[in-house]
């Protein structure tokens, strides 16, 4: 099915990606090149964390920055130099298990690192007159636990975010919006649910799975593939339909309004497991493994993708069969 354009898209300009060294950030750059942007990239200094091996930062055509939003002097001398119309802030503790384990560097990465930009940015606009769009990237942790039976999530459900990484999402969205009704900087968030394909480190589920099964496509039948919870259900995208999703918030996407990025279809892990474990033709036996076994406290969590739909005319493009081949083919994780 194609997709309709809405009219008016508002053009992206000069943008500025945080995180850009990231899982997301490397398809999102290519994306952005090709439309004719001019991109700024934001990266950690030694930023392998979210690239899974710490492999060369692929140069992607952009202007790189190299430092710590967390420091207000190289938060504004990059806004300075940038001068961006469009932002995309990508940058954030990503990993459950790792905002977890130091909550205090999660709230300060993902919250207050995310006032020092915004600041920067309101503060830049008065000298320069230029009136940036901001997407800030939350996500479907945020929603907490929900009965099944209310699947899929539209945007108006409660939040109740359980985990440390859901909490400061959701606080990063209430400060932007709050930025945006004090400021009438244009802020637009993004609730996304999850997504995967190639690049993404095997500590998130699908590429975990995927390098599992690869591991053992030629051991004799019955050997153990060691496995955790399997129960969960998810809503998975291709990450390059995430891409496209948040390239069309920052051209048609309103201003103080947040948009679930979802399939509308949810999964669980013993389906992925079932997927895989046919692609792969591996004749290994999935066996719980106690060590990698996480209490769940949200066993269903599925996003209603019908107001960015309405929004942006974005469609899903790919499916779960094409991110499972993509990890497949991948090089490395």
């Amino acid at each position: 099915m194609p997709t309709v354009t809405p009219p008016g898209d508002r053009p992206l300009g000069r943008v500025l990606v945080t995180g850009a060294a990231g899982f997301v950030g490397q398809w999102l750059l290519p994306a952005l090149r090709a439309q004719g942007t001019e991109v700024f990239a934001l990266a950690m200094p030694s930023d392998s964390r979210d690239t899974g091996g710490g492999a060369a930062r692929p140069d992607h055509g952009a202007t790189w920055f190299v430092g710590d939003l967390r420091h207000e002097d190289y938060v504004r001398r990059v806004v300075d130099a940038a001068r961006p119309n469009t932002v995309l802030h990508l940058a954030a503790i990503s990993h459950v298990p790792t905002a977890a384990a130091d909550p205090a560097t999660a709230w300060d990465v993902n919250v207050t690192a995310t006032a020092r930009l915004l600041h920067q940015l309101d503060r830049q606009r008065e000298r320069s007159g230029v009136d940036p769009l901001v997407l800030i990237v939350g996500s479907a942790e945020q929603y907490g636990r929900h009965d099944s039976h209310v699947m899929p999530l539209r945007e108006e459900a409660v939040q109740a975010p359980r985990t440390v990484y859901a909490a400061t999402k959701a606080a990063q969205e209430l400060l932007a919006l709050q930025v945006w009704r004090a400021t009438r900087l244009p802020v637009v968030v993004a609730r996304s649910f999850n997504h995967s394909g190639a690049g993404q480190p095997p500590r998130f589920v699908l590429p975990a799975l995927v390098q599992r099964a690869r591991a053992l496509a030629s051991a004799p039948a019955g050997t153990p593939m060691l496995v955790g919870n399997r129960s969960p259900v998810r809503d998975f995208l291709h990450v390059s339909d995430v891409v496209a999703a948040y390239i069309s918030l920052c051209q048609r996407g309103t201003p103080g309004e947040a948009y679930n990025v979802a399939s509308g279809t949810g999964w669980s892990v013993q389906q992925l497991l079932d997927l895989v474990i046919a692609r792969t033709g591996t004749r290994a036996v999935p066996t719980e493994d106690p060590a990698l076994v996480r209490p769940v406290d949200v066993p269903v969590l599925i996003g209603d993708p019908r107001k960015l739909q309405r929004a942006t005319g974005w469609r899903a493009q790919r499916s779960l069969d094409d991110i499972i081949e993509d990890l497949l083919h991948a090089e490395t994780f």
